[in-house]
């Protein structure tokens, strides 16, 4: 039997796993196996896989969601391979791992328990820490009394009671739950902060054109943007090697710059309090100018974490920015035609390998053609002398025609919607005030 008490946390490195997946009528198909994925979160968390189930059900068991039977199985497998922990590829109630633990006599982790762990393990920042928290205290407060046997009243009224503990009392978990509510409020206060700052950052490069890499984890996001940028990034081939958003300057021809934020991987059924819990650090992507979604065309299940992806941008808000689809690791696809109905109601769609760095060509052109398109002609007069507004012409639109007369440039440039507002107030303020007698 489970101890009481004992906590029943996500795998630790070198703990057993024993792997369950569940399929029902309306589960995606996939190519690589359905507990494939499960397999990599869990060596992600340091498990070691000792067996693997699957199940097929019409729906799931109220009581243990895979039923009593296969409860048995899995349980009996658990024995054979010595196993410290049984994770299960699917959200569970409570009431379900506490039925599951009783029924098996060994620990069980759903896979948003799995996931959190993960998170865990891979938050450097102060930030990512705070989110991390805030995730993991959500999921652990309708859990308490699986984690804790202190549910005993502290104090009482008999006479037998200590002194100093006679009252009503309160019980234990009553109070933990307290202290997580309260907790949980704080984190959300410093995360409201942290996101009002990060607004503020975004605000002061909205002159700038701004774009977001998304994609599935693993997708190889960080190594396109070290591979466009030449900046440093945290690059593991690992899932969810990436938890802080990255921001660096984009240099396109004709020294034309842009911001390229990388930010955490998506996966599918993605929990929902965990996209919330990490708000701040997507805000870039909802700000963002344009999206690169960026696809692991190589994968066998490339079509399903597309979808997936695309799901998590509608839920947060970004499913209607403009995006390019970035079919990446084109390098180990034997064949091109492969990549069609990837890209098939997706174009634009560019293939590319971030790590070789074919295709990145192709890519800059598109992100520069898009650009483009929002740009609007417009022509100045503006005084030889004015270097400032000259600068920033140049530095942030594109000048298709330029000539001299009479101490006098007249341009004929491109820009974006708010570079142009600005640019008119600049060329605005150079113009002599009229005097008194002007009308």
């Amino acid at each position: 039997m489970v101890e009481k008490g004992k906590r029943t946390g996500a795998p630790k490195g070198g703990e057993r796993a024993v792997l369950v997946g569940v399929l029902f009528p309306d589960s995606p198909e996939t190519y690589e196996g359905p507990v494939e994925e499960l397999a990599r979160l869990a060596d992600t968390a340091g498990a070691t896989v000792v067996d693997r189930l699957l199940q097929r059900r019409r729906r799931p068991d109220a009581s243990t969601f895979i039923g009593s039977g296969k409860a048995a199985e899995v349980a009996a497998a658990a024995r054979d391979g010595q196993a410290d922990v049984v994770i299960i590829d699917a959200d569970l109630s409570p009431a379900q791992i506490r039925n599951l633990e009783k029924a098996m006599d060994v620990r069980v982790v759903d896979r948003t328990e799995l996931i959190l762990d993960i998170f865990a393990l891979h938050a450097r920042s102060h930030q990512a820490r705070l989110q991390v928290e805030l995730a993991q205290l959500q999921y652990l407060l309708p859990r308490l009394r699986r984690m804790w046997t202190h549910l005993h009243r502290e104090g009482g009224t008999g006479q037998s009671s200590a002194i100093g503990t006679r009252g009503p009392g309160e019980k234990q978990i009553e109070i933990d739950r307290r202290l997580l509510r309260r907790r949980i409020l704080e984190l959300k206060r410093e995360l409201a902060a942290i996101s009002a700052r990060r607004e503020r950052m975004a605000a002061s490069r909205a002159p700038y054109f701004t774009v977001s890499l998304v994609g599935y984890t693993n997708a190889g996001k960080s190594t396109l943007l070290a591979r466009l940028t030449g900046a440093e990034a945290y690059i593991a081939d690992q899932l969810f090697a990436t938890l802080d958003t990255q921001t660096r300057a984009w240099t396109l021809e004709e020294n034309k710059r842009v911001f390229l934020s990388d930010t955490v991987g998506f996966i599918r059924n993605l929990p929902h309090h965990l996209v919330a819990s990490f708000y701040a650090t997507l805000e870039e992507v909802r700000v963002a100018d344009l999206i690169l979604h960026v696809l692991d065309a190589s994968h066998p299940d490339a079509r399903l974490q597309l979808a997936a992806v695309e799901e998590v941008l509608v839920q947060i808000g970004a499913g209607g920015t403009p995006r390019i689809l970035v079919l990446n690791k084109c390098d180990r696809v034997e064949d091109p035609l492969d990549l069609r109905p990837l890209a098939n109601g997706h174009e634009p769609a560019v293939a590319l390998s971030a790590q070789t760095g074919e295709g990145v060509e192709q890519l800059e052109a598109v992100v520069r053609a898009h650009i483009l398109e929002r740009q609007a002609e417009a022509e100045f007069r503006v005084p030889a002398g004015a270097g400032k507004v000259l600068a920033f012409l140049a530095d942030r639109g594109t000048i298709l025609h330029q000539s001299y007369d009479n101490g006098v440039v007249a341009l004929r440039v491109r820009l974006g919607p708010a570079d142009l507002a600005r640019a008119k107030r600049m060329v605005e303020a150079l113009l002599p005030e009229p005097t008194s007698g002007e009308a």
